[in-house]
């Protein structure tokens, strides 16, 4: 069932263009920059679109299984994330995700889920909605790091933030290289409950003017490590795309915890 929970996450972003860049590529942070110049200049590299459509590959990999998908997915704009999952060729599962619920259904057991974002927010140890998601596909922290208060720091070559939540024993970190501030890695952790969200981006490819990921690494540590890599192969943008989503007729509904 995890495995079906982790495909919620494997909507994902690439670029067409083929300009790659890796992490922290030479350039010298700067100490003397603020917080406050290091989250608008992260920001300005925010890529606008309507639309998006992609194929990806992605690999699940818990305690007691692993698996290796393809997906099409297509995203539109604060509005929906669509996600056609298929392993070997054959239809696998379907997933839909809009601000006000999460559905999916799959054809191995013939099963089914709608619900909010809480059995997410559960599973990876920090609190989920759409816009956090669409966010970490994109390459953006999940976060609005305007609207909270961060430390920043200089850590190995790249602008760390750190906010701690006392009173939920909750510590985000973010890290970005200095060339371009682009997002290099975010990491969410909660020690009282043993849970822990790290989110990597290894490499970005430049899109026009802004920088979009190229692959994603998520590990999910609660009770037991799981890991999504995610490797992105052709992307479409503002096309007209279908989102039809209907869950097929006798199908049963489960319950996550």
């Amino acid at each position: 069932m995890k495995f079906f929970l982790s495909l919620l996450l494997l909507s994902l972003f690439f670029s067409s263009c083929k300009s790659k860049k890796a992490i922290n590529d030479g350039e010298i942070a700067n100490k003397d920059y603020s917080t406050m110049k290091i989250i608008q200049s992260h920001y300005i590299n925010k890529i606008d679109f309507n639309t998006i459509a992609i194929k990806a590959n992605a690999k699940y990999k818990d305690q007691s299984q692993s698996h290796s998908v393809s997906a099409d997915i297509r995203i539109k704009k604060d509005e929906i994330i669509w996600i056609n999952v298929k392993m070997l060729g054959f239809p696998l599962a379907k997933v839909l995700i809009t601000p006000n619920k999460v559905s999916y259904y799959e054809k191995i057991n013939n099963t089914f889920f709608e619900g909010d974002f809480s059995m997410l927010s559960n599973w990876l140890g920090t609190d989920l909605d759409f816009f956090k998601v669409q966010n970490l596909l994109l390459g953006y922290p999940v976060d609005d790091l305007t609207k909270e208060k961060y430390q920043s720091q200089i850590e190995e070559n790249f602008y760390k933030l750190v906010n701690k939540d006392k009173n939920d024993n909750l510590t985000k970190e973010f890290y970005f290289e200095a060339s371009n501030f682009l997002l290099e890695k975010e990491k969410i952790s909660q020690p009282s409950e043993k849970r822990e969200l790290e989110i990597f981006y290894p490499l970005y490819q430049k899109h026009q003017t802004s920088f979009l990921p190229e692959e994603i690494n998520i590990k999910a540590r609660q009770k037991e490590e799981t890991i999504i890599s995610l490797i992105y192969k052709n992307i479409a943008f503002n096309e007209d795309l279908n989102f039809s989503f209907s869950i097929p007729e006798g199908y049963e509904m489960v319950t996550i915890d």
